[in-house]
């Protein structure tokens, strides 16, 4: 690839469709920061139920929004993570990961107030080039300006098996049932709250990840980029 790829790339797209494991395989190959910003909003989720701050309290979760700090580098510890959380230098890596906060997460992240303080940290990341960004609404709302803009998806049948084998994997209790549930219900909230709602950007390119690989997955944007460069 030359020195015309992409400087910013988004991958958009519902839970659990592969965004992370994909968007830190590009970082990888193209030497760019990997930002899932969708940490950012499980790091207050996770938060605000420690707290016990009600997660219908858009005032007070806003307020936390605006005043946390949510730390977040490289993985620090060799255990299959992708990056470290902190918050208070407390190591919040896998404790975002619960089934609790993938259960209140959606409804924290529709708030205007938490997304509008979400977002300005995230596109001044953003904005500083060599990023590959993952969330729900990073082409549509935090950096519509980026090169190329993906939009990953798959059926909520296979992302709630890739989460409920997720979340086994670290040895927790999971009913996959109960996991395509949530994940069914997340869809509806982030597809139809007021403030940014989950959908493709207008230039996005479509990725149905269903039956791929992600070496497969890897490939084929890499020959976008090029597609691009050339």
């Amino acid at each position: 690839m030359t020195a015309s790829r992409p400087s910013a790339i988004t991958i958009d797209g519902p839970a659990a469709a592969g965004k992370s494991v994909l968007g830190e395989k590009l970082a990888q190959r193209l030497d760019y920061l990997y930002f899932d910003t969708g940490v950012m909003y499980r790091a207050i989720t996770w938060l605000a139920l420690q707290r016990q701050i009600d997660v219908t309290d858009e005032v007070a979760l806003t307020r936390l929004a605006e005043t946390v700090r949510i730390g977040i580098a490289r993985p620090e510890v060799n255990d299959g993570r992708q990056y470290t959380v902190s918050i208070d230098s407390q190591d919040i890596t896998w404790e975002i990961r619960r089934p609790e906060v993938d259960q209140n997460v959606s409804a924290v992240s529709a708030y205007e107030g938490v997304r509008r303080a979400m977002a300005a940290q995230q596109r001044a990341i953003g904005i500083r080039g060599q990023v590959v960004m993952v969330g729900r609404d990073i082409g549509t709302v935090v950096l519509p300006e980026a090169d190329l803009k993906l939009y990953l998806t798959a059926s909520p049948e296979e992302r709630a098996r890739r989460r409920w084998k997720e979340i086994q994997a670290r040895g927790q209790e999971a009913d996959y049932q109960q996991v395509l549930e949530d994940m069914r219900r997340r869809d509806k909230i982030d597809s139809e709250r007021e403030v940014a709602p989950l959908r493709p950007a207008e230039d996005a390119i479509i990725i149905n990840n269903d039956h791929l690989t992600v070496e497969e997955e890897v490939r084929l944007v890499e020959r976008l980029i090029w597609d691009q460069a050339v």
